[in-house]
């Protein structure tokens, strides 16, 4: 099993740098349509997106074990929270990896009589409530390390103290509420600056989400928004393979 989750985390970098030109691709027929390009040349790059699309699914064969090992890992996690946002992640991406592998089979003619779209449905569905789960992670993470440093380490030499110390103009309830406002969002600025990982994983997560809420139907968007988040979320997720310490953990 080892050398297998050794193989597969291989696989999921080339896997990466396939689906940063798969929705490459998706971004620029989006671009070029919308620009008068000709019907014939629109249909390669369709054509294109397809094959990269298919390859990307050969890629992710037998990464549901990979999934399966993340979530046994994970749930000896002594923080409550995290051991279930992270282990209830890992269990959808497994079966999000399984309808996919069936998607393959299917679109590969190995099995032709998959009903793709069924599955490709239930895959999304999956992908969506992984990232959910995924952002709730990242936003008790948040909420963890900005009670931390709540005491104003974050805040020395941004002005903070210095409205924190002026009264607000008539004690306004308004202007009472902006200061927190201010305060709270310097707070988070700063937490997310100084934890690259963290901010790292929340941008590609939220670029994510678009994409199952676009195919289900959930929030509507186009081919081209939909190809930025996916150019976006995959090339913040190339740099975590390539440095090791901008991934999050555990």
């Amino acid at each position: 099993m080892d050398s297998w989750v050794r193989f597969s985390a291989q696989s999921q970098a080339k896997e990466r740098v396939f689906r940063a030109a798969q929705y490459a691709c998706t971004l620029l027929g989006y671009t070029l349509q919308k620009n008068g390009a000709s019907p014939d040349f629109l249909a390669r790059i369709k054509q294109l997106e397809a094959h990269l699309s298919l390859g990307r699914k050969l890629f992710r064969l037998g990464n549901s074990a990979d999934a399966l090992e993340a979530a046994k890992r994970a749930i000896h996690l002594s923080d409550m929270v995290l051991r279930f946002c992270i282990t209830v992640s890992h269990l959808n991406r497994a079966m999000y990896f399984a309808c996919d592998n069936i998607l393959w089979a299917g679109k590969s003619g190995l099995v032709p009589r998959v009903d793709q779209e069924k599955w490709s449905q239930r895959s999304f569905r999956y992908y969506l409530f992984a990232l959910i789960m995924n952002l709730s992670r990242d936003a008790y993470e948040i909420r963890l390390l900005t009670e931390r440093e709540a005491n104003g380490k974050c805040q020395k030499g941004g002005g903070g103290a210095r409205d924190d110390a002026r009264p607000p103009a008539e004690d306004g309830r308004l202007q009472q509420l902006a200061l927190r406002l201010r305060r709270q969002l310097r707070l988070l600025a700063c937490v997310l600056r100084s934890n690259p990982p963290l901010l790292l994983d929340l941008v590609k997560n939220a670029c994510d989400l678009f994409i199952p809420l676009d195919r289900l139907g959930l929030y509507k968007t186009s081919a081209g928004f939909v190809g930025l988040c996916g150019l976006t979320s995959s090339v913040l997720s190339i740099l975590a393979f390539v440095h090791p310490w901008l991934k999050l953990k555990p």
